[in-house]
């Protein structure tokens, strides 16, 4: 698990200090929801240790936007804290994760006191703007058969395990398309030898 100095490595010790005294750590298990629509946020989560998907919903459907990562915050929840708006997206963990969670008030104080603060917070801009990019680019302009395999790649490189146990559906609603789809698209690359399916998930040939 990552400590409060490795994620803050660029901060000033008298900041992290501030952070570890105001931050609250909280272990949450896998597949619960941490952010909805609509919500308005009074804590800027940095996670720790596990995974967050960070997804939208549309007409019964979803679509994942990034995974935040040890290290990372959710900046569509600093956004919405920064304009005092609901959030506009989902959040849930992927596998049990520990989450640092920062008092807004304390985090907009820190930004006037620290310029430092706000160099991390325009780091994370960046990283989540280019991979927004990337998904754009992806659902536009990509075939789907492609999208999934580079899907259940990026799921392999986050969790170290070429097993992935996930199922069709969670794919589907990942992706924003149909189970039967990706069903298809799983049974047709199994044919082509390039992934295995069973009881205990899919792997990677």
């Amino acid at each position: 698990m990552k400590t409060e100095n490795e994620i803050f490595a660029q901060l000033t010790s008298k900041l992290v200090s501030e952070i570890k005294n105001h931050g609250i750590k909280k272990e949450v298990p896998a597949d619960l929801e941490v952010m909805r629509e609509g919500q308005y946020i009074k804590a800027i989560p940095f996670v720790m240790n596990g995974l967050v998907k960070v997804y939208t919903r549309y007409d019964e459907r979803e679509l994942l936007l990034y995974y935040i990562k040890p290290g990372e915050s959710c900046i569509m929840s600093f956004d919405a804290c920064l304009q005092n708006k609901p959030s506009k997206v989902y959040a849930s963990t992927e596998e049990q994760s520990t989450i640092l969670l920062l008092p807004v008030g304390k985090v907009f104080r820190w930004m006037k006191e620290y310029p430092e603060m706000n160099t991390l917070f325009f780091l994370q801009y960046n990283t989540r703007y280019s991979e927004l990019i990337n998904m754009i680019n992806q659902v536009l302009f990509e075939k789907l058969d492609k999208r999934l395999m580079e899907y259940l790649r990026a799921k392999v490189s986050l969790t170290n395990k070429n097993q992935i146990n996930i199922s069709h559906r969670k794919i589907a609603n990942d992706l924003g398309t149909a189970r039967e789809v990706v069903t298809r698209i799983l049974k047709k690359m199994e044919n082509e030898n390039k992934i295995s399916q069973d009881a205990d998930g899919i792997k990677i040939i």
